[in-house]
């Protein structure tokens, strides 16, 4: 963790695009409470296959203009070179230099992964064709993507993201900070030195929660599990033991070194700023 604890300390939040006029409103009301916290800048999901493309655009636009640094997602999979490259330059010629590259998911019902296989192959490509315009972020697993044959492929798949051209990364959330001194210790080993900050996921509903952790191959540890699954329908509860573990968790994280924080709120502002504020950040 030295190479980390020596990086200055960015702190950021995650959106996703909404749908609808109302959940624009939302967002952005969202957004200005999370505002006075002061983030370094606000990110913005990308739909698998580029679903969400123009209003991720039009989100970070938004943001934008309310006088914030907003970052847009883009995902590879799935689309072609002239696709990426029209969509590079729209957010140049917006005046978006910062990005998070994905490789993405395949949208349901697509079995053709496109003219990109892996986000390190997006990444090359964004370095050639716009060279230095864009901060590129790129995502890191703690305790390895859930597709990775083991855990020596994943650490060399994103060795590969960040010798492609990566600036920084931004984990996938988790619950056990051991498992991301092990990585830290383990890009430290490679020569990595590029900021890998934590994501964090604050916990407000266990069935959300499960539903996300299964998908993305996060783990909760048993103990949580069987806490949260023990408060039932008790919502109170688990807001209250949620936020009392997750701040552990980052207070744990922060003392140890880890360059920062990137706060995954679904839209929400109220988990995120009480944890904010009871850190003190």
């Amino acid at each position: 963790m030295k190479t980390q604890a020596a990086l200055p300390r960015t702190f950021s939040v995650e959106f996703f695009p909404p749908n609808t006029p109302e959940g624009k409103d939302k967002l952005l009301a969202t957004a200005a409470q999370l505002a006075a916290l002061k983030p370094k800048f606000f990110s913005v999901t990308y739909g698998a296959g580029g679903s969400t493309r123009e209003r991720t655009l039009d989100t970070v636009l938004d943001i934008r203009k309310t006088g914030h640094a907003a970052a847009p997602h883009i995902s590879c999979v799935a689309s072609s070179r002239d696709n990426i490259r029209e969509w590079l330059q729209r957010y140049k010629d917006n005046g978006i230099k910062h990005l998070v590259a994905l490789r993405g998911d395949l949208p349901s019902g697509i079995a053709a992964a496109g003219e990109f296989r892996y986000a390190n192959e997006l990444v090359e490509f964004i370095r050639r064709e716009f060279g230095d315009t864009f901060h590129i972020e790129v995502a890191a697993y703690p305790e390895f993507h859930p597709q990775a044959k083991s855990a020596q492929d994943d650490l060399a798949s994103f060795r590969r993201k960040v010798e492609a051209g990566a600036d920084s990364a931004i984990t996938q959330y988790f619950y056990n900070a051991d498992a991301y001194y092990r990585f830290i210790d383990e890009c430290e080993k490679m020569n990595i030195a590029i900021p890998i900050v934590p994501g964090i996921m604050p916990i407000g509903r266990f069935s959300q929660l499960a539903r996300f952790s299964d998908a993305c191959g996060a783990e909760i540890p048993r103990w949580m599990r069987k806490r949260l699954e023990g408060f039932g329908d008790d919502a109170e509860s688990i807001r209250a033991f949620g936020l009392d573990v997750v701040t552990a968790l980052c207070e744990a994280l922060l003392k140890n070194g880890a360059p920062g924080l990137h706060f995954y709120t679904l839209n929400q502002a109220g988990l995120t700023t009480a944890i904010w504020q009871r850190l003190g950040i």
